[in-house]
């Protein structure tokens, strides 16, 4: 595959996306899809509109159509048709819950059956890769399907829940699947590349209208797409990973894994649904301490970006260098949280924001 192809997949994913998101907008407004601030919430504009996942699934649906009719040898199917109707699904009911406010099951119910649709069209988590020797241990059937399903509703949902300050998870999703397109290159998944190039273009298209102070959010929407794409871009170059197999995503995603994981050990001892609203995830203590949108943002984008280059590091070591480095890495991380004051959140007896469901009405919280 050219460079040429990649950029143009790129190139026409961005255009599309900041072309659509005016209209989208328009269509909000008129639709009377739009936030409505309340006490969980951080924003406190009246009447942004929400749907701006529609104008990036729309800007990456024609870049990786272009991509794909440029490279007229590659064999795409299955995995990209897996991403289209999977995406699809959740850009309905992003659309609806951002219009209704759903609550959080039927929302999960949809996850998995997107996250079924993809495992259907060839997506799977079958083995692990032992790394001292290289060996591959596989997965009966039933193991990699359930591992599967909780990879992309996991994923689905640790954007869903960082998606709480102008421009956050467009941007951190942005660096992401960066990241994620380069180890698809390493490991030859022109497929992937190209899911990549065109999610991305689809996303910094994007994001001058979402950046702060945003003229459009992405909702639910666009929370969920995005999620739903990066988890899939992960396994695409976890196919043909060889080291430690699953750490490199892993470590790519480790700042919106690293906030679910943290909301969901709070609530659990706080006694609360996993899905109660607070707000003690990351981007809150940020801006905390930073004061200001803007800072809270780039200082997560900062934080994003560093996990991602530790992330494409950790593809070119072995062995016990492999072992030693993710140890340190552990560590270092583990220290962070602590500075940020996340473990001793999980900690205290802070009475959760009443509302019926984490994500809202799909603006920043």
């Amino acid at each position: 595959m050219s460079w040429v192809t990649i950029l143009a997949c790129f190139a026409v994913a961005c255009v599309v996306s900041a072309l659509a998101t005016p209209i989208v907008s328009r269509l909000a407004r008129a639709l009377e899809v739009i936030d409505r601030p309340n006490e969980r919430k951080v924003n406190r504009r009246a009447n942004i509109p929400l749907l701006g996942g529609l104008a990036v699934a729309f800007g990456c649906f024609v870049g990786l159509a272009t991509g794909v009719n440029l490279a007229p040898g590659l064999e795409a199917r299955g995995h990209v048709e897996g991403l289209l109707l999977g995406g699809v699904v959740l850009l309905g009911v992003g659309a609806f819950d951002d219009k209704k406010a759903l609550s959080a099951r039927p929302k999960f119910l949809v996850q998995l059956v997107a996250a079924t649709i993809a495992v259907a069209y060839g997506f799977q988590i079958d083995h692990v890769t032992e790394p001292f020797t290289q060996t591959k241990i596989g997965f009966p059937q039933w193991l990699s399907w359930c591992l599967t399903v909780l990879w992309i509703v996991g994923v689905t949902n640790a954007i869903n829940l960082i998606d709480g300050l102008d421009g956050l998870a467009t941007g951190v999703s942005a660096i992401i699947g960066l990241t994620l397109t380069l180890v698809c290159w390493q490991v030859s998944q022109p497929v992937g590349v190209l899911m990549g190039a065109a999610l991305v273009g689809g996303l910094l298209g994007f994001l001058p209208y979402n950046f702060s102070p945003a003229k459009i959010f992405l909702g639910d929407t666009g929370a969920l797409f995005i999620g739903y794409a990066l988890a899939l871009l992960a396994l695409e170059g976890y196919a043909q990973a060889e080291l430690l197999t699953f750490v490199v995503p892993i470590l790519a995603l480790a700042v919106p894994i690293m906030d679910t994981l943290l909301s969901i050990l709070r609530r659990l001892r706080r006694r609360v649904g996993v899905f109660s609203p607070d707000r003690q995830h990351i981007h809150h203590r940020l801006l905390e301490a930073e004061g200001s949108h803007r800072s809270a943002v780039l200082s997560i984008y900062f934080l994003t970006a560093c996990f991602c280059v530790i992330a494409l590091s950790f593809t070119k070591l072995q062995g016990f260098a492999a072992l030693l480095f993710l140890l340190a890495v552990l560590g270092l991380t583990w220290r962070l949280v602590r500075n940020l004051g996340l473990v001793d959140a999980a900690a205290q007896e802070v009475p959760p924001v009443a509302d019926s469901a984490e994500a809202g009405r799909g603006g920043p919280a």
